[in-house]
């Protein structure tokens, strides 16, 4: 139990600033829709760091080209780590807790509730 609470610990440590980053561009782009829609294109920093969360590359004016390669790894072993530190917390919550009904209420709940929504906001 004590290795599993300290892979959580640093995993989740080492990818708070990422997480971070690409939960406030994705805000930004979900409340204003309006970004720049080519790669190089950005000229406010609000919209360079939107085009790091899209696209993977930090526009400028003194590169030649773009290559998202190194930085999209990056994203994807985040993503990955991200998976594992979420299953090592759900087994924390399971094993920690004498009572598994609020973990169960809270599990079903964050797969329901945005369901719900997303079905009460189409139009027919």
């Amino acid at each position: 139990m004590k290795t599993l609470r300290r892979i959580h610990l640093y995993l989740g440590c080492f990818f708070a600033p990422l997480l971070t980053f690409y939960l406030l561009t994705g805000w930004y782009q979900t409340l204003y829709r309006n970004r720049t829609k080519t790669e190089g294109e950005a000229g406010d920093w609000v919209s360079r760091m939107t085009s790091v969360h899209v696209d993977q590359i930090y526009p400028s004016e003194q590169a030649m080209s773009f290559s998202p390669t190194l930085f999209r790894w990056l994203v994807v072993g985040m993503s990955a780590c991200l998976l594992v530190t979420l299953a090592i917390g759900i087994v924390l919550a399971f094993r920690l807790n004498r009572s598994k009904w609020p973990v169960w209420l809270s599990l079903v709940l964050g797969v329901v509730f945005p369901i719900l929504l997303l079905w009460l906001g189409q139009k027919r």
